[in-house]
């Protein structure tokens, strides 16, 4: 086998790895087929039923598994270790690295890469070195940096600019003050033609969750291009409209006709604190019970729990994770071997390609089969 460096700007390799999903790491998502797991991803979707074909999900389990890694399956569908501790992903991955002879040199950023004099490429490194590569993955994660970027414009490679992926909302609305850490188990929510569905959680910011960081992603730049200034609409109840709204009003007419509305909720399992302030916003007041509720309260209670009205003032990002839309356009790709259709021997890998995941494993899936089909075609390519 041919050398195989790995030059990282960082002080350990794989900090990515480390902080996802908490510090458990989502490895992946249990979708186990191609066509399915395509719709996971608003940038790259048809690109991706390819090289999804050729390594997908199930090839990802059995390459951890067969190296003592075992995985879990959690309800919403992530994959973690077992140990719930991504240094056990981080061993598996570096150990498997040095059985094969690959070495890799920390705090060494790399300066600019030019073209070789005959074939392949001179990279000069932040130390000063100049090393020469025949074939150059490059895998640098996002290109948000200019730094990330240096690689691509030394040689001439075109890409998409670059906008956040997967951030939470900053609301000020009154309604959510102090509620901090409460989530709604499923709602669906709603910013212009974009839509998602999920758990919503309240935060010191505004409204984070799965839905939200959904949504975000499907609209990661339209968003950017309102300047994250927007209406965004939230239906609490997920989905039962206004005939199951006017049945739960119904029913708890007539069974609990003495008891006041802001004691509990007419839906399952949500947040009493929620739906006080709600039921508020509403018109309801402490002395009315669900006997005397009126048709203008009624209104005023379907209105804020099938489409409530937040206004966004801006995002953050979702903790420590930050995945970018934008990268290395598909169209200048051979997606059956990650090669640039006009820079021979330069491959691309993981979040530096224009494909971004919804949130939940499908980030890190996508460079699990990139990788591996780069990997692959550069060492066919020393055979």
């Amino acid at each position: 086998m041919e050398d195989v460096l790995i030059l990282e700007k960082g002080p350990e390799l794989l900090d990515k790895v480390k902080i996802s999903g908490g510090g458990r790491c989502n490895v992946m998502h249990a979708c186990f087929e191609p066509g399915e797991l395509v719709e996971s991803y608003p940038r790259g979707r048809k690109s991706l039923l390819g090289p999804f074909h050729h390594w997908q999900t199930s090839e990802t389990m059995e390459w951890f598994e067969s190296r003592g890694v075992s995985l879990k399956t959690e309800q919403d569908g992530r994959m973690f270790p077992v140990t719930d501790d991504s240094r056990t992903i981080i061993d598996c991955l570096t150990g498997a690295a040095r059985d094969a002879g690959v070495r890799w040199r920390t705090r060494c950023g790399v300066q600019a890469v030019r073209l070789g004099a005959g074939e392949g490429f001179r990279v000069e490194t932040a130390p000063g070195e100049e090393l020469e590569a025949a074939a150059l993955l490059i895998a640098t994660g996002g290109i948000r940096s200019g730094a990330a970027r240096k690689p691509l414009t030394d040689l001439g490679h075109g890409f998409e600019p670059p906008v956040p992926s997967l951030f939470t909302f900053h609301i000020e609305d009154v309604r959510l003050e102090g509620l901090q850490g409460v989530s709604v188990g499923h709602s669906s929510v709603r910013a212009g033609k974009l839509s998602s569905e999920g758990p919503v959680l309240v935060t010191h910011w505004g409204l984070s969750g799965p839905a939200i960081l959904k949504l975000s992603a499907l609209g990661a730049r339209e968003l950017a291009e309102q300047d994250y200034q927007f209406e965004l609409w939230v239906d609490w109840t997920g989905g039962k409209g206004l005939e199951g709204f006017a049945a739960m009003i119904l029913k708890q007419r007539r069974e609990n006709g003495a008891r006041k509305v802001l004691t509990r909720s007419p839906l399952d399992h949500f947040p009493r604190r929620l739906w006080e302030r709600l039921a508020a916003a509403a018109g309801v007041t402490a002395a009315t019970s669900w006997s005397n509720l009126t048709k203008d309260q009624e209104r005023g209670l379907a209105g804020q729990l099938l489409e409530g009205r937040f206004a966004v003032r801006g995002k953050s990002l979702n903790k420590d994770e930050f995945v970018t839309c934008g990268g290395v356009r598909l169209q200048d790709v051979n997606l059956k071997t990650m090669e640039s259709t006009f820079v021979p021997g330069l491959y691309f890998a993981g979040e530096v390609l224009d494909i971004d995941g919804i949130t939940g494993g499908f980030n890190f899936q996508s460079a699990w089969t990139t990788g591996r089909i780069a990997g692959e075609a550069i060492a066919r390519g020393f055979r």
